[in-house]
C-alpha cells in the first residue's frame, strides 16, 4: 500500500449488513455481474467482520482493521495507525501517524469524502455524526436511508458529482456506505410484500439492485486517475438462522463477511 497511497484514489465501499453466503452463492451464480467480473477470480474473500453492527465495525476498519480472512493468522494489514508491538503490520502496510486512517489520508494530501447510508450515517444528531465528522467532506439525504428503493442510484449519483467536482491532481478516498441491503428490503424482490416482510431472498435481490448500478461507481472513480478499491460488508444478518434475527449478536452469519479488493485502471 505504500506504492499506492499517494499515487492512486482510493474507494472503499461498504456493503451494509451483506451476509457471505448470499454474496457467494450470487456470484458463483452469475446474479452480480458487475462485481464478480472485478473480483480476482471471480470469487469473494471469506473473512470475519470486526464487529457485529455498524457503528463497532466501522470504527475498527477506520483505525485501519479491515475484516480478517477466515483463516489462521497472522494476517498483514493494508492500513495501520502506528502501534507499539502489532503484528499484523508488515513491510506493505501503509502507517499512518494519526488516531483513524481517514485523518492519516488527508495528511497524506487526500481530499476525504463519505458518502453515508444507514442512520450512523444521517447526520440528524451527535450519534449518526461521529463517523461522517471524521471526513474533509460528508453527504446524507433521506434517498440514501434504508426505506428508500433507490437509494443507491441516489447515492451513486451523489459521488458522481464529487469525483466530476474534484481537481485531477488532488487524491481522493471515497467512502459509501451502501443501505440497500439493510432492512427493509423487502421491496427489491419482485412480488414481495411488506407484510411478508424481510427474508433472505429480498437480502439477495438487493444485492443484485447494487450490482446493477456499481459500474457507474467504478466507471466514475477510474475517469479521473488510477484507483484501488475495497469492497466488502461491515457485518452479517440473520434472518430466522437457528431462531436468531438481525445482528449486533454472536451468531456465525453475522461475523462472516465478504471482501474483496482490486485496482481500478484509469480511463
Amino acid at each position: 500500500m505504500n506504492e499506492v497511497v499517494g499515487s492512486h484514489d482510493l474507494l472503499l465501499v461498504t456493503l451494509d449488513t451483506l451476509r457471505y453466503d448470499v454474496a457467494a452463492e450470487l456470484a458463483a451464480e452469475g446474479r452480480i455481474p458487475h462485481l464478480a467480473g472485478r473480483m480476482p477470480g471471480g470469487v469473494w474473500d471469506e473473512r470475519h467482520a470486526p464487529g457485529s453492527f455498524t457503528y463497532a465495525s466501522h470504527q475498527a476498519m477506520f483505525t485501519g482493521f479491515l475484516p480478517t480472512p477466515a483463516a489462521p493468522g497472522p494476517h498483514r494489514r493494508l492500513f495501520a495507525a502506528r502501534f507499539a508491538g502489532s503484528e499484523t503490520t508488515a513491510e506493505g502496510t501503509y502507517v499512518f501517524d494519526t488516531p483513524d486512517l481517514v485523518s492519516g489520508l488527508a495528511a497524506a494530501g487526500y481530499h476525504t469524502v463519505c458518502v453515508g447510508g444507514v442512520g450512523f450515517f444521517n447526520k440528524r444528531g451527535a450519534l449518526g455524526s461521529v463517523l461522517p465528522g471524521l471526513f474533509q467532506e460528508s453527504h446524507w439525504e433521506p434517498e440514501f436511508g434504508v426505506p428508500s428503493p433507490t437509494s443507491f442510484e441516489a447515492q451513486v449519483a451523489c459521488a458522481e458529482k464529487v469525483i466530476a467536482g474534484l481537481e485531477r491532481d488532488r487524491r481522493l478516498f471515497l467512502f459509501v456506505n451502501v443501505s440497500a441491503l439493510h432492512q427493509p428490503n423487502w421491496f427489491h424482490l419482485p412480488g414481495a410484500t411488506r407484510e411478508a416482510g424481510d427474508s433472505r431472498a429480498t437480502h439477495a435481490a438487493a444485492l443484485e439492485y447494487v450490482d446493477r448500478h456499481i459500474g457507474r461507481l467504478f466507471s466514475a472513480m477510474s475517469g479521473r486517475a488510477p484507483g484501488f478499491a475495497i469492497v466488502c460488508s461491515d457485518h452479517g444478518t440473520a434472518y430466522g438462522d437457528d431462531g436468531y434475527t438481525g445482528h449486533r449478536l454472536g451468531h456465525e452469519v453475522v461475523w462472516t463477511v465478504p471482501y474483496t479488493h482490486f485496482f481500478l485502471e484509469a480511463s
